[in-house]
């Protein structure tokens, strides 16, 4: 098992940790959806992220969402791709969730299976939650706060069924005496961390206080899962849904069909419709035709919101009337490259050093789709993460690189006559590819050859780049990635990508395996720290440190180019999901 943390807390930070968590813990269960007002029309360019787009309580239809590639898994316990976390939702109610809304009032979090936020105690060291009554699953079975202590066990402590998910519930929650080994190993007992006093109370004890945990139990792991109906690794071909729709039919690879949970009662969720009457999400679409659809309003939603294709994108800026319809925002998210520091020679800082001074970031900016599709980065923080600060360690003339600077560092690391490397990236996302093969190009030019290999991206993070064993085996050095934060804090975008003890055998997304002590110190130090401006002041620190160690090459501040359809209704684009649309009350006008 990883390896735990516990940090000190002195009693007067741990005091005063209540009055930072303690505000959101007024937030009750009203209607808060209504925070952002709607607009009947199509609202023009970028209106998705400022309101509502053609706001709408018309309910039938049937809602088509389609991919490129598949999704990890549409289990809640087991993904880790925003867009699932997203669409999840559709079925799979967490304790706490964000506002169905546009821009910064899409970034408030709200209550959703739980009454209210959280109540932390005086010490910041216990959180308590309680469920709202009347909570059914689709087959009219009670939902329970022991079904929300058993979603965490399955989604935490058994990486050898469920290894896609993060582990922050691992690291945070104080351990059995024996370490607790999941629901699949340890029939013994359960993890005595969470506590169910009732069927409508959990509590969570953890190892120390943690500011942004309101932020934590928003994630899809605490969607609720019935221990009896758990079939582990098949539970996704029968998820017990406690959201709006239910799963009529799954296909794995190619199509999932959803309908209405007639178990859901809308007086125990003030913030989802169930408009349509179908919803069908189509996997495995070419790009092109994906856009095609969007354009004819065939299909509602391109499930992973990364942008129309770029042939697509200048079809849509050349037509005034399809850019009226679009959406351009960052979204918490970093276009990079990684270097593998346990690959040689990239266990050699000089030869990381030689990979930042020799890409022209401009070139790859062009590849990824221009400006439109994300500003030059420098740093690890994107600009709209709290702690985000400007600065540049491996600053080239117009960002464009500097091959003397490059073959100077491949000189100091001894590698002066050049070296060969595996560089990986996902086959569905052709920018992505495109990217690479310019970064190939440029590696090239001051000797290092670089053997471009393709993934799916539903297996990349489970079998190849975030597969420690694999990438050394296979000589894989440099990692093409996108990341985006997992709640908008800097907490939340770090953490899983820098902190060593994030590193896992699978699933893994500090894909660099940087594991540098006083990083982990900072990320400690920041997680139970009172103060919110001094907490961004670490994570702005730990940026540097971590672009001083040269693991990760950051090429783009991601921005989104979305198309919104004219017959969806209820659009609205928000950075708590990376940019993407919010998916819980999509409808359709057909």
């Amino acid at each position: 098992m990883r390896r735990s943390r516990t940090v000190a807390l002195t009693a007067a930070a741990a005091a005063a940790v209540l009055v930072v968590t303690g505000c959101s813990s007024s937030s009750k269960s009203g209607d808060s959806s209504s925070s952002s007002s709607g607009n009947a029309g199509g609202g023009g360019a970028d209106a998705a992220t400022k309101q509502i787009v053609n706001a709408s309580d018309k309910k039938g239809g049937t809602v088509t969402y389609e991919m490129k590639g598949t999704p990890d898994s549409l289990d809640p316990g087991n993904t880790y791709y925003a867009y699932i976390y997203n669409f999840s939702r559709l079925y799979g109610r967490p304790l706490t969730t964000f506002n169905p809304a546009a821009g910064a009032d899409g970034n408030k979090l709200v209550p959703d299976l739980a009454e209210s936020m959280g109540q932390p105690s005086a010490d910041g060291l216990t959180w308590t939650y309680k469920l709202r009554a009347g909570l059914k699953y689709d087959d009219g079975t009670p939902i329970t706060s022991k079904d929300v202590k058993y979603a965490v066990e399955r989604s935490n402590y058994a990486p050898e069924v469920n290894s896609n998910g993060p582990t922050y519930f691992h690291d945070l929650l104080v351990d059995n005496p024996t370490p607790y080994q999941g629901p699949y190993k340890d029939k013994t007992g359960d993890l005595k961390s969470i506590e169910t006093p009732d069927d409508t109370t959990i509590v969570f004890h953890l190892q120390h206080p943690f500011a942004d945990f309101d932020y934590l139990v928003s994630a899809p792991q605490t969607a609720p899962v019935p221990q009896a109906k758990d079939t582990g690794a098949d539970y996704v071909k029968h998820i017990m849904s406690s959201g709006t729709y239910k799963f009529e039919s799954y296909e794995d690879g190619k199509q999932a069909v959803l309908v209405p949970n007639t178990n859901w009662d809308k007086s125990t969720d003030p913030i989802r419709k169930q408009l349509s009457d179908k919803i069908v999400l189509k996997m495995n679409i070419d790009q092109a035709t994906i856009d095609k659809d969007l354009l004819a309003g065939n299909a509602q939603v391109d499930l992973v919101g990364g942008g129309v294709d770029p042939q697509t994108q200048a079809q849509i800026l050349r037509d005034p009337k399809l850019k009226a319809k679009t959406d351009n925002a960052y979204g918490g998210r970093l276009v990079y490259m990684a270097i593998n520091t346990k690959v040689a020679p990239f266990d050699n800082i000089d030869c990381r050093k030689a990979v930042q001074y020799a890409i022209d970031k401009v070139a790859v900016q062009t590849a990824l789709g221009g400006p439109i599709r994300g500003q030059v980065a420098n740093t690890v923080l994107p600009p709209d993460i709290p702690g985000h600060q400007d600065f540049n360690l491996y600053e080239t003339k117009d960002n464009k690189g500097d091959q003397a600077k490059a073959k100077e560092s491949l000189k100091a690391c001894g590698k002066e006559g050049g070296f060969s490397t595996v560089l990986t990236a996902r086959t569905e996302r052709a920018t992505e590819v495109a990217a690479a093969t310019q970064i190939q190009a440029q590696l090239k030019n001051i000797g290092i050859n670089a053997e471009i290999q393709q993934f799916p991206q539903g297996k990349y993070l489970t079998d190849s780049a975030g597969a420690p064993q694999f990438t050394e085996d296979h000589n894989i050095g440099l990692m093409m990635m996108q990341w985006g934060a997992d709640w908008p804090t800097g907490y939340g975008f770090l953490q899983q990508v820098v902190d060593g003890r994030a590193i896992k055998p699978s699933g893994n997304t500090n894909i660099a395996q940087l594991n540098d002590p006083a990083v982990n110190k900072m990320i400690d130090d920041a997680a139970i720290n009172p103060d919110r401006a001094a907490r961004e002041k670490i994570y702005g620190d730990i940026d540097k440190k971590v672009m001083e160690s040269a693991v990760y090459v950051p090429l783009t501040d991601f921005k989104v180019f979305l198309y919104r359809p004219d017959n969806a209704t209820n659009v609205a684009s928000t950075s708590a999901f990376s940019g993407e649309y919010d998916y819980l009350n999509i409808g359709t006008t057909k």
